[in-house]
Order: C-alpha cells, then structure tokens, then sequence
C-alpha cells in the first residue's frame, strides 16, 4: 500500500498541475487540496506511533474516524428503547420528559419482556389509595441519640459529583434546582466550593480519602479546616467516602485536563496534574477507628448528621464495623449503600465492570445486618446506584433504603446526553468539562428549573406507585411488595430472594449464612482471616478475635 500510495498521489499531482497550468488556473484549488492529503500520507508513513496509518497511508486514519463516531451511530441508529448502556432509552426519555415538563406518558404499551428472566414488577392493590390523599413530599428526619442538627431529607437527592468532575455551571444548576425543590445537592469528594453554595440549596459534604477542602499540606485531614466549613449553615450532614461502587478500592480520579487552577486552589493540590486519591483514609485505619471519626467529626461539626458510604466488599469488614459500633456505642446517623452500576467520570475497566456487591445485594445485606443487631434504629440507610425512576426509589426501599440519590439522572436533568465522554474534557453538553466553550452551553437559570421538574415528578411518581400498592406511607413498603423472575414459570418475592430477620435476632443466635463473616469480623482490623492485611499482623493458627 505504502508503494502504490506514492505512485497514486505522485501521478495525481503530475495530473492536475498539468491541469492547472495548461488548462485552468482554478485547477491550483484542487492541487492544494491533493497536496495537503499527500503530505499526510507522507507524514502517515513515516510516523511510528500507529502501525495501520503507516502501513495504510491516510485510508488508514478511517479506522479512527469510524470509532469516533461509533457510539454516535449506535445511539441514534441502532440501540432500541431497551437496550441502551449504561442507562436505557426508555429511562433517558423519561429523565428528559420529567425535567422539561413535557408528556412522559408512553403509548401502545411496554416494550420490555415481561417474561424474560429478570423482570420485576410491583404489587398493587385492588383498593389503591386516592393520590390526591397522601403526602406528595414525603421526608426521612437524619439524625440518631446523639445527633443535634438533625435533618428533614427528602428521599431523592442528588449524588456525589464533584466540582472538577463537573462543571461550574452544572454544580450551580444542580444546587440552584435543590434550592427550588427543596432536597441535597452532595458535593463528592472534591471538596465544599463557591459553587456549591451559591445557590443556597443544602449541601451533604462529602470526605474523602483526599480529605480535599480540609487538608493539611502533606494531604492528611485538618480538624481546624473541617470545623471551619462544617459550620456553614449550608452544609446539613457530612458523608465520609469510604468507597464508591464504580470503582471500590480504588480512590478517585481528576484528570489532568480537569484540574484547572481554581480547582487545585479549592482542593489544595498542584494544578494540570492527574490527581489520583489514596484508595484508603489516612485519618483512620480500622473499624474502630471509623467509628471515633465519626464521633470526632460530629464533635467539630456541633453535633450535625454524620454519616458514611460504601460498596459491599467483604461482608466481614462491614460486620467489624458493626462490633465496633455497639461496642463504643457509637452510631453513625446515615449509612449510604452504593452500588456497583454506579457511575463516575473516570475508572479502570476492571474496576468498574468487576468489583464492588451491587445495589440490591449490598442493600439487603446491610438491612439485615443492621435489623439483626437491633441497631438499625440509629441508622439511616440511603441507596445510590442508578436510580432514575420511581420504581427504582421503591424497589430500594422495598430492601431497606429510607432515602435514596442519583447522580447521571441529575446529569441527564441538566442535558447529559450520554456521550460517554466524561473521562475527556470533551463532553459535548457542557456537564462533565471544564472547557469554557463547551460549558458556555449549559445555562444555570434554565436547567435548575429541569433539576426541580425532574425531582418533583419522581417524588410524585413514588407517591403515585404507593397509592397504588394500597399504602399510605414508604415505611410500610415491604420486599413482598416486588417480584422477580427468576424463570419462565416461576417468580419469587423479594422477601423469598433476600430473606429477612426479626429486630435483635443476630444476639441470640447468628443465621448459617452468615457464621464464618462473623467470625472473620474484628472491630479493630479490616479484612478477612489469614488473607491480605490480617495475614500480615497475626501469626498462622490464631484466631481474629
């Protein structure tokens, strides 16, 4: 190909000079035109980054081409209403319907497969309640014993995404739309910024492993920070970030294209660089020790809702969490379960597609461990991992969850087209970017008023599927209320997929199911027996305690 490139563009060139100076002298445009083309294959065959383009001068940079515009194709041309990754056509018209107040009604009936393995449906009642009767916004109070600012949240709010992940103009719609709608606007790990606050929407500030906004020079965390921002009036319950389901274990990530220097300013970080964060707290380094964070967090904060999020891992860690709860009688007053089909801007493949407990398993896991210990009464439980729609709110608190956040359908409500260019700097609709020419894109005073459209409408949504399931109130839906089906012929009951255990039932006597991650579980080491960082402190042959 190299060969017949050089013959092809020597002998067109040959061609339309000969044109250009015997024919027409308009024929100097198209020799500019081959000349431009030919110098990029020359440059094509002497470069050594791409074997292709090299081997295959210019018809070789087609290849790329064609992947850039894949996703594009594939969304607009090929995907049908279901099929659509990671969140489906349905569910993404139904975000954008809710967010601009248009017809979110859908005609001729569903499109889903009723009887392929996986569906699930809701219960009604032959005597529904009237939706006019109930409360159309309805709110969880956050805060346990010990607890002095407790907080009146609704039960959908706005997920961790940071400032730097995000644009200004996204952050500000998003709070703007909370302030309106009168739910939390999370800030994500990146920090408390002006932008969070410029709005007046409550804030749930989120500590992460970067301990950004309230870090010390070395990177560890600052009391006199922390105490200096908690006392925002703004800020209503701080969330230590333990993991994320996206990417648990890993930390989060800022690209260098991101890290601008009003971010780094914010953060407290060097800016243009990559900004990886610690996949574990330097503040504390066992159960225990995350449990006197809390105390010491709600110490400093004047007794606001403190809390923490994760992904299920090792069922043992979470249960050593637990022990050292009761043992130190200490609680935190929200415990946040994400999922993991969560999302991020940017995460390793592996990560993101292997590792982590998904929503619904992490989320009765922890119901039930919270029940059986008879300390679930402290305890708020909030649910995060694809949550768009009324009967995802439902369904997550079928399992448990008193309230629950979303994060890319707030992306979707302020014009997110799932461009799955997060990780670039490049998104088109000025969400995920700090490129001042995309961002210009996204107006605050429009999209705040989608914001609070769209978290209206679920609400009302989740008041609309309780009214039909016959209840008055969230606290008595139950996992009876949802099926799943588990084969053509048969369906089963949450209750019968996720069974669950009377109030106090683990003192008496410990389920089957669960014996060896008890035994595993230590108040005052992460892990599990004999594997990983156990296997490091105590000799072979004795037993955690």
């Amino acid at each position: 190909m190299r060969k017949k490139f050089v013959l092809i563009s020597t002998v067109t060139i040959l061609i339309v000079l000969g044109l250009s100076m015997f024919l027409n002298p308009n024929w100097y445009v198209l020799l500019g035109i081959v000349l431009a083309i030919s110098g990029l294959g020359y440059y094509d065959m002497f470069q050594k980054k791409h074997a292709l383009m090299r081997i295959f001068p210019v018809a070789g940079r087609l290849r790329y081409v064609m992947e850039e515009l894949r996703p594009k194709i594939y969304q607009y041309f090929i995907e049908s209403d279901i099929d659509g990754r990671p969140i489906n056509r349905i569910d993404r018209n139904t975000i954008y319907q809710r967010a601009k107040k248009d017809n979110d009604t859908m005609p001729f009936g569903t499109q889903l497969d009723v009887y392929t393995e996986g569906y699930e449906w809701l219960c009604h009642s032959i005597s529904p309640k009237d939706f006019s009767t109930l409360n159309h916004n309805p709110r969880i109070v956050v805060g346990n014993k010990d607890c002095k600012q407790p907080y009146s949240a609704s039960i959908y709010n706005i997920s961790a995404m940071s400032y730097g992940s995000l644009s200004a103009n996204a952050v500000e719609a998003m709070n703007a739309g909370a302030k309106i709608g009168g739910f939390a606007h999370n800030t994500g790990e990146g920090g408390l910024t002006p932008h969070h606050l410029k709005h007046g929407g409550d804030i749930i500030w989120q500590i992460g492993t970067g301990y950004f906004g309230c870090r010390t020079e070395d990177g560890n965390f600052s009391s006199e920070l922390f105490k200096i921002k908690v006392a925002t009036p703004q800020v209503k319950m701080v969330e230590i970030k333990l993991s994320q389901g996206a990417k648990p274990g890993h930390g989060g990530i800022l690209p260098a294209s991101k890290n601008t220097p009003e971010i780094a300013h914010i953060r407290g970080i060097e800016p243009h660089t990559l900004v990886a964060s610690p996949p574990y707290h330097k503040a504390f380094d066992t159960p225990r020790g995350l449990v006197l964070f809390i105390k010491h967090l709600r110490d400093l904060s004047d007794g606001k809702p403190i809390g923490f999020k994760l992904c299920i891992g090792h069922k043992s860690e979470f249960i050593g969490i637990c022990k050292a709860m009761i043992e130190e009688d200490i609680y935190p007053d929200f415990i946040t379960i994400d999922g993991a089909e969560g999302g991020t801007g940017a995460a390793p493949q592996e990560f993101s597609n292997y590792v982590g407990a998904p929503l619904l398993d992490g989320l009765a896991f922890i119901h039930n461990m919270l029940t059986g210990l008879n300390i679930r009464r402290h305890i708020k439980i909030l649910a995060s991992g694809k949550i768009t729609t009324g009967f995802h709110i439902i369904r997550a608190m079928a399992l448990g969850a008193d309230a629950c956040y979303s994060a890319r359908a707030m992306m979707m409500a302020v014009g997110c087209i799932q461009a799955l260019l997060c990780n670039t700097n490049r998104c088109p609709t000025g969400v995920a970017t700090q490129d001042p020419k995309l961002t210009i894109g996204l107006v605050v005073e429009d999209k705040k008023t989608r914001v609070a459209n769209f978290h209206k409408s679920t609400v009302d949504s989740v008041v609309e599927l309780l009214g039909a399931s016959g209840l008055d109130t969230i606290e008595n839906i139950t996992r009876s209320h949802i099926y799943r089906r588990i084969s053509f012929e048969s369906m089963l009951t949450y209750r019968e997929i996720f069974p669950e255990y009377e109030v106090g039932s683990f003192l008496e006597e410990i389920p089957e199911r669960y014996k060896l991650d008890f035994e595993n579980a230590s108040p005052d080491h992460w892990g599990i027996a004999y594997i990983g960082s156990w296997s490091r402190q105590r000799p072979l042959g004795t037993t955690p305690k």
